[in-house]
This record gives C-alpha cells, sequence and structure tokens, in this order.
C-alpha cells in the first residue's frame, strides 16, 4: 500500500524499481548494449553455443528476456528458465517449447528423434531454433552432455540448434569438469555481465524513473547516489531494493527527493548492504588502528634511537 503511495507522492505510472525481470526497464549502457549486441551478432551468425555469465542480481534473466524480445520472426525461441533437470527431463521440455505433442510413454531416442524432425522441419522454412537456457549453473552434469548430443544437428554451413546459456560463475566450473569437455569446446562466444560502473550509476536510476514516468528534476541527490552505490557495488538487484526502500522513506518523512539520510534507512533494513558496510568500516577500523600502531612503533624507535 506504501509503495502505491509513493507513486503518487513522486508523480509515478508505476513502481520504478520493481524486481520483475521487464524488459521495459532494459538498461542499454554499456557492457549492458554490448551484451546484448554479442549476442545477437553471434546468433545471426549461426554460431553453436554462447555463454553469458555473471554474478547473482547482474541482471542475466533480464538480458535473457529482452534478447528474446528482440528476435525477429526468422528465429524460432525455447526458453526455460529452470534447468534443474534430468536428461530426459530436459528433452521432454525442449519438445513442449518446440511445440510437440509428447505422451509419458515416449522414450530418449525417440524423443531426440522427434525433437531432430521439429528444427529440421523448421530449418526448411528458413527458421533459426533458439534455445535459451537461465541459471544454467544448475544443470546436472548428464543434463550438460544430453544438452550437447541436442546440438548435434548440423548442416555443412551451420549448426540447426543453437543455444545460449546464461548462468552464475558456477557455471564455469561445471564447464571445466572432464565428463562435458566437448561441450566447452563448443562455446564460441562468452560474455561477461559485470555490476554497473560508478559513471552509469546515475544514468541507470534516471532512465528507470523516466521509464516509470517520473516528470521531475533530480529525484536522488548526488550524495544519495553515492552511498546507494558503495551499499550496492553496482549490482541492480541491489541498487532496486535500495532505491525502492530509500524512496519509502522519502515519502514517509513527506520529502520529495531522496538524500543520504534515506539511502542510510534503506542500508539499515537490507542485510546484504549492511554486511558490505560492516565489512568496509571493520577494515576501516583495522587500517586505522595498524596506522596508529605503526606511528606509535616508529615514536619509540626514533626515541630510543635518540637517547
Amino acid at each position: 500500500m506504501a509503495a502505491i503511495m509513493y507513486q503518487e507522492h513522486f508523480g509515478l505510472q508505476e513502481l520504478p524499481f520493481s524486481l520483475t525481470p521487464d524488459t521495459g526497464f532494459f538498461f542499454s549502457y554499456g557492457h549492458y548494449a554490448d551484451a546484448l549486441n554479442t549476442l545477437l551478432v553471434a546468433l545471426r551468425m549461426g554460431e553453436g553455443f554462447i555463454k553469458v555469465s555473471g554474478e547473482v542480481g547482474t541482471g542475466k534473466t533480464l538480458l535473457c528476456r529482452k534478447l528474446l524480445n528482440t528476435l525477429d520472426d526468422k528465429f524460432v525461441s525455447a526458453y526455460i528458465p529452470n534447468p534443474m533437470l534430468t536428461p530426459y527431463g530436459l528433452q521432454t521440455a525442449v519438445a513442449e517449447e518446440l511445440g510437440i505433442p509428447i505422451t509419458r510413454q515416449y522414450g530418449h531416442h525417440q524423443l531426440q528423434k522427434m525433437i531432430a524432425e521439429r528444427i529440421i522441419e523448421l530449418n526448411k522454412r528458413g527458421k533459426q531454433v533458439i534455445l535459451c537456457l537461465d541459471e544454467a549453473q544448475a544443470m546436472p552434469i548428464e543434463t550438460l552432455e544430453t544438452l550437447r548430443l541436442l546440438t548435434n544437428l548440423e548442416t555443412e554451413k551451420t549448426k540447426l540448434l543453437q543455444v545460449v546459456l546464461f548462468g552464475q560463475p558456477e557455471l564455469d566450473v561445471h564447464l571445466n569438469n572432464p565428463r562435458v569437455r566437448q561441450l566447452k569446446q563448443r562455446i564460441t562466444f562468452s560474455y561477461k555481465l559485470l555490476p554497473i560502473d560508478h559513471r552509469g550509476m546515475h544514468s541507470y536510476i534516471t532512465h528507470r524513473l523516466l521509464v516509470a514516468g517520473y516528470q521531475g528534476g533530480s529525484l536522488f541527490h548526488p550524495r544519495a547516489i553515492s552511498k546507494l552505490y558503495r551499499a550496492s557495488r553496482g549490482i541492480p538487484r541491489l541498487i532496486n531494493i535500495l532505491s525502492h526502500k530509500a524512496m519509502m522513506a522519502a515519502y514517509g518523512q513527506g520529502d520529495k527527493t531522496v538524500n543520504k539520510s534515506h539511502v542510510r534507512l534503506a542500508i539499515k533494513d537490507t542485510e546484504d548492504a549492511q554486511l558490505r558496510n560492516s565489512r568496509r568500516q571493520r577494515v576501516g577500523w583495522f587500517t586505522l588502528a595498524m596506522t596508529a600502531l605503526a606511528t606509535l612503533a616508529g615514536v619509540v624507535y626514533w626515541s630510543g634511537a635518540a637517547l
């Protein structure tokens, strides 16, 4: 209820910092724009395997959905949001995404054959089939091997099934397993999604506010943005959480702008940001203490030398 009320307070048409992966809020800036362009170019070139990795909250799911929404009619896409499946489960999910009617009586071999026939049929109609798997780090090793077998279909010039893997850094650990080395060798394009840099922080916040319908002046004070950046480390999901809470704090105090104190309240209410701040504070106190000890030791040394 408070969130809806702060929409009216700030003159917004919708919540600007929702955690749902709404492609209307996609931030086409820096490496996010580069990642999308890299994916589109690689897919149009007919590359077999593409991998996008990034830490939790860096926007992989949003990028995946933006990619799927950007592809034109030349592509037929299959999207699997949770690939923590058995090999048979993966085959079933792919078949369903490609519109293949299946029943439980089909075995592995028959499912594989039906998928192959469907992909060949689509290729004859001039379509490129794209399989996007989100949270790919959750895939069991056996399922990764089944995925490789699905991509064996190819002509003399191109792959008939292209795969884009979106996953956390643990995906690379999986791919280093000798049992899936053939799959790893097929990855022709890799992209690492990084947090937003300090320069892009203000643009990111401004972009989301504009998409949400904000028409006023600078809503976030520069010092608030700086504090927000330090606490969030530039991770979009954490930026959204802290910005949302800071706006609620500003609304609760009747303020029309978000300042440093509002962000401080948001940080206190967000465990991940608290941990970051507490670590930074501990490092600060440790550095200060060590400096003091070093200074004291120097004084004692020189005093002794003088004596």
